[in-house]
């Protein structure tokens, strides 16, 4: 497993996302921002000299399955940036659909839902607070292109949010502590709750006893 890690590592441009622990229920309290949980395809957006790379977790290069949001990530206002979002196709109701994902008939119609930049223009954010990460990405997206979108957070309680969440029938929500860093790899300043009614929820239950 170490070997396997430090291969992947070792690919250009590659960087461990960092995973969120999940948890029973939303966090509350003012040390905590939310954002909705979208349905779709972890992905490192990156941009370099090297031109655009749409990164897997498992360190696998999709730009050639989801071209616009290459295209929206190359025409970004920056000589550099590495962008972590979910790649995500919406149905006819404005929700993701993971399965929409799943034929490369629909897969260039996906859209990056961007919510967090861990680089830009060659300075490291990683160490930055999570708020200020936001901002600037925030103003990086400002005037991009139709396959980037801003997941924008929510500063009011976290359960206040995740009802809305799984009223609108999204995935759930992701919890995070103001003023925490980027880090590789599973975090507890990063928490999860998912919608126990969505789609995702019985896809993974599906998987879960398929394999047993």
């Amino acid at each position: 497993m170490v070997l396997l890690r430090e291969r992947r590592r070792s690919r250009p441009g590659f960087v461990e996302p960092c995973l969120p622990t999940p948890a029973k229920k939303p966090p509350s309290g003012p040390d905590w921002i939310h954002e909705i949980k979208h349905d779709g395809f972890r992905i490192m957006a990156r941009r370099d000299s090297a031109g655009v790379r749409l990164i897997t977790r498992n360190g696998h290069d999709f730009s050639p399955r989801f071209p616009l949001i290459a295209h929206a990530v190359n025409a970004l206002a920056a000589r550099s940036c590495l962008i972590d979002g979910e790649a995500i196709i919406t149905d006819d109701k404005g929700l993701a659909n993971f399965d929409l994902l799943r034929t490369q008939r629909t897969q260039a119609a996906a859209v990056l839902s961007a919510f967090d930049l861990l680089e830009l223009d060659g300075a490291d954010l990683r160490a930055v607070p999570i708020e200020k990460r936001k901002r600037a990405l925030a103003r990086l997206l400002r005037a991009a292109h139709g396959g980037i979108a801003f997941n924008e957070h929510y500063e009011v309680d976290g359960a206040i949010v995740f009802r809305e969440a799984c009223r609108l029938g999204c995935e759930g929500i992701v919890s995070k502590r103001r003023g925490s860093p980027y880090r590789s790899g599973r975090v507890d300043h990063w928490l999860k709750i998912k919608n126990p009614r969505a789609p995702a929820m019985t896809r993974e239950w599906e998987e879960e006893w398929g394999a047993r």
